[in-house]
């Protein structure tokens, strides 16, 4: 599920891998009426997202942010971590960077890292000595990138306003292997991928690329295209999970987040959750997903391909919601609602045990819920305790624990052996 260019690891990358599944094949966290979340936390400038390497590895990207606020490019940096205590083990030359924008981290199958963050990327072996480093072409932030099955890294330029131009690079030299490709329209959300296909929500539709191995190029998929904001009154879709031979993501992304994405709304229309068959894109539908205006989200839905669960939030409302999905009548059965619950972040699935990790923002605070993904009951929570709602990547851990990542914090949170509940945290240094 993760894609065959990939470390094998149980999280190689941002949402577990290409295809934006955000399922983890690591051990569930069981949680059991009697058990109870504790957390170790440490400061860190702005994290993004842990990725897994080999068994006992934790890797941790954050980025600077105050010289962003005086015009300056920023820079990242990928930081090795205790699986347990987070404390660094090692850690990276801070990377240029440029603009800022939350970028993204994966572990090829070759071994190394690789990090895309403002208009850089850079690859790094395992101890964190850096290899290579390539600038893409626009002075713009580029949010990440996917590696196809061939092995190639692609990535692309985030604008709301300039064409997004997808960019193919060797894994091995860190050069672009052919010219850019120039998108038809602006793009927002990340790119994701299956197989050697490239999707791309653009700011009016969605759409996607072939690699052609003989052309050494991307081809556009001439026949396979929908237009989901052209007419109505929604604004840019995000980030789109590939699952069950359909696209899901959702609209109404343009947003006014700074503390939180609470009434952080533009549109004045409800956001909707959108499929797109992947065989036939005439064969569309969506729905919207609280029915309250102002919705507004600024991740991906989850799809739980066991049970036929799609989960989707509507942020600026503080609504999360779930379907049940009728693959040959191609309909949503709604099954629960949760209400006044602040989810806004990437979202965690353990599929053998249907527990979905996601993340509260109540009171001006931050807090971690586990929930059954079939009832919407709440199996556990604990609390964070960052001021800011995260909108960014969690990952599991290598036990019954998984890592949650809150802008000025990353967190462990794992399922307590017999001691109690830490609210607070127990903090250690600073990246």
């Amino acid at each position: 599920m993760r894609g065959d260019a990939y470390f094998d690891s149980p999280w190689p990358a941002e949402d577990g891998g290409a295809m934006r599944l955000a399922s983890t094949s690591t051990v569930p966290l069981n949680i059991q009426p009697d058990d109870r979340l504790q957390v170790t936390r440490r400061r860190t400038q702005l994290s993004t997202m842990t990725i897994l390497g080999a068994p006992g590895e934790v890797f941790l990207l954050t980025h600077s942010a105050m010289r962003a606020q005086l015009g300056f490019p920023t820079s990242s940096r990928v930081t090795r971590v205790d699986a347990q205590t987070l404390k660094t083990i090692s850690k990276s030359p801070r990377l240029p960077g440029g603009r800022m924008w939350p970028g993204g981290m994966a572990l090829h199958r070759n071994g190394d890292l690789y990090v895309v963050y403002g208009n850089h990327a850079h690859r790094l072996d395992r101890g964190l000595s850096l290899r290579a480093s390539l600038t893409l072409p626009h002075d713009l932030p580029y949010n990440s990138f996917v590696v196809l099955d061939c092995g190639l890294l692609v990535c692309k330029n985030i604008s709301d306003r300039v064409a997004a131009r997808l960019c193919i690079i060797d894994p091995d030299t860190l050069r672009p292997v052919c010219a850019g490709i120039d998108c038809p329209e602006p793009s927002i959300a990340r790119l994701s991928a299956r197989g050697d296909t490239v999707y791309v929500v653009g700011v009016k539709s969605i759409f996607r690329y072939h690699w052609d191995r003989a052309a050494c190029r991307l081809i556009f998929d001439d026949g396979w295209r929908h237009d989901y904001a052209t007419g109505t009154q929604q604004s840019y879709g995000w980030d789109v999970v590939l699952a069950r031979d359909h696209a899901w993501f959702m609209d109404n992304g343009h947003h006014r987040y700074r503390i939180s994405m609470i009434g952080a709304g533009v549109s004045l229309t409800p956001n909707r959750l959108i499929r797109v068959s992947l065989h036939d894109s005439s064969d569309h539908d969506s729905i919207e997903v609280s029915g309250l205006g102002g919705g507004s989200i600024t991740n991906p839905p989850v799809f739980d391909i066991r049970r036929q669960i799609v989960v989707a939030m509507d942020s600026a409302n503080k609504q999360l919601r779930a379907w049940r999905f009728n693959a040959v009548q191609r309909t949503l059965t709604p099954i629960w609602r949760r209400t006044n619950f602040g989810a806004a972040s990437h979202m965690l699935l353990y599929p053998s045990s249907g527990e979905l990790v996601t993340n509260d923002y109540h009171d001006g605070c931050e807090y971690v819920a586990v929930l059954d993904i079939v009832t919407g009951e709440n199996l556990a929570r604990a609390k964070i305790g960052a001021p800011l709602q995260g909108v960014v990547f969690p990952s599991p851990g290598w036990g019954r624990d998984f890592f949650w990542c809150s802008m000025g914090f990353v967190a462990r949170v794992a399922v307590a052996q017999d001691k109690p509940l830490l609210l607070g945290g127990a903090e250690t240094g600073r990246s």
